[in-house]
């Protein structure tokens, strides 16, 4: 994930699949094998059914549909819930673009309302929250432990890092997709006195980090439901850190808001995501009980 809470590149897991033909010949089952071996290689289970028909279009072409179409079928039949599965959001969804609608216009009243607000917060940000927002800009899900607890740890919850992990590798699209369309300019590209740090990549609006943030208190809001206030404060921060730091306007932060809870609405109406949350809030109750033995054992032994 880059500095504005992009991901990049696709990583994916080898699957293992069996597929049993009867009556091909030996030629055909060279054809299936191959393909077979195509797919592992190319790690292709976070695919569409599309896009590997796609892959595969220019080599039916060259080597007769009739002679394929068996073996094809047969393993696509076999791959496509594979590759359906193992995406939480659907293609498309949500639309980012219908969701947020354009942001203010260049040289409007709006627009200058919002650099006015990014002049001042710059100005007025002190050496503490400069410090904070450079943290809160690692998105790192561990910099929400204030809110949930000293026990809110790498490495003692693999499931709710795997599963946000997961999450994180498809909020490119959803993020990439409107900054793309629209090519807002960032606050310190128009007024050079915001300069703060290395520039971005990526246009302004909607703010990646808002929506990142966003998407990370929400979820962790479902694993730990008692600390949702404290959690979902700590997620507006990360917003407004940026716009402290001259990297966004306060209405690309709303945006990444807005983006991030329908992005939130996807997810859990999902099942395979609602099965690995499930594990994650089980694997937190585990943790948490096991942090209160020794307490209850030390009044315990007081008796």
């Amino acid at each position: 994930m880059n500095a504005d809470g992009e991901t990049s590149g696709h990583e994916c897991k080898d699957g293992c699949m069996e597929v049993k033909a009867r009556g091909l010949n030996r030629e055909t089952e060279g054809w299936l094998f191959g393909i077979l071996s195509l797919l592992l290689l190319a790690k292709l289970n976070r695919c569409t059914f599309m896009n590997f028909k796609s892959r595969f279009h220019g080599l039916m072409a060259r080597q007769g549909a009739q002679r394929l179409g068996v073996a094809l079928l047969i393993l696509l039949s076999t791959v496509a819930p594979v590759l359906a599965e193992d995406l939480y959001l659907a293609p498309g969804k949500p639309d980012s673009i219908a969701l947020l609608g354009p942001p203010p216009v260049s040289g409007s009243e709006e627009q200058a309302a919002d650099l006015a607000l990014s002049q001042s917060v710059f100005k007025a940000r002190t050496e503490a929250e400069t410090a904070h927002a450079t943290k809160s800009a690692t998105l790192s899900l561990f910099n929400f432990a204030p809110a949930i607890g000293p026990f809110f740890q790498p490495g003692k919850f693999p499931k709710t890092e795997a599963l946000y992990a997961k999450v994180k590798k498809e909020l490119r699209t959803p993020i990439d997709t409107p900054k793309n369309h629209w090519k807002r300019l960032r606050p310190y590209q128009i007024d050079s006195a915001l300069v703060l740090g290395r520039g971005e990549p990526s246009a302004s609006y909607p703010s990646g980090h808002s929506t990142c943030g966003t998407v990370q208190g929400l979820i962790l809001a479902e694993i730990f439901p008692e600390k949702r206030e404290a959690i979902m404060e700590v997620s507006r921060n990360i917003g407004w850190d940026r716009v402290l730091t001259g990297k966004h306007f306060i209405s690309d932060v709303r945006a990444g808001r807005v983006l991030g809870q329908a992005i939130v609405r996807e997810l859990l109406a999902n099942p395979a995501f609602q099965r690995d949350l499930a594990e994650a809030k089980e694997e937190a109750k585990a943790v948490q009980s096991q942090q209160t033995q020794p307490a209850e054992a030390l009044v315990g032994a007081g008796k």
